[in-house]
């Protein structure tokens, strides 16, 4: 909040360019492509706020994104966050309230799938039909092998 939008905007198309570019796993844009060609709705949801977020789902081809809105007041960030966090069950309320926008719920969906590293994502990962760890932590590692969940690696 105590940096410009216009400065803000710099920095985050280095650190695009610099640091997540390099960090998108070979395996990332061949997961993404598959459901694509399955015609499978993508969406991100991540607790990381939307400014972040946002040229990475466009780099990823992900055009929907569902992410912690940053609050702001005449084009300037606040530092506060605008509605629910897409954190643990904010991320099914999230969720949720982006479905009933677009007319679909749960059963719209024969199958669903969530992909995550971290064991903060239990709550998502618990309400889709195919849950799948991604180079987890070892929390998540252990809750996914003792669910027979599947364990993959993108890197």
């Amino acid at each position: 909040a105590r940096h410009s939008r216009v400065q803000l905007e710099v920095w985050r198309s280095e650190f695009m360019c610099k640091k997540i570019m390099p960090l998108i796993a070979p395996g990332t844009r061949q997961l993404i492509e598959r459901h694509m060609l399955d015609d499978d709705l993508c969406i991100i949801i991540t607790a990381t706020n939307s400014f972040v977020t946002a040229p990475i789902a466009q780099a990823l081809g992900i055009s929907h994104l569902i992410a912690t809105e940053p609050e702001e007041k005449d084009g300037e960030f606040t530092g506060k966050v605008s509605g629910t966090p897409s954190f643990r069950e904010g991320k099914i309320e999230r969720l949720e309230n982006w479905l009933d926008a677009h007319n679909l719920t749960w059963l719209s969906f024969l199958r669903s799938w969530f992909y995550s590293d971290s064991l903060n994502d239990l709550p998502l990962l618990s309400k889709v039909t195919h849950p799948v760890a991604v180079d987890p932590d070892a929390t998540l590692r252990s809750h996914a092998e003792r669910n027979n969940w599947p364990i993959i690696s993108l890197r």
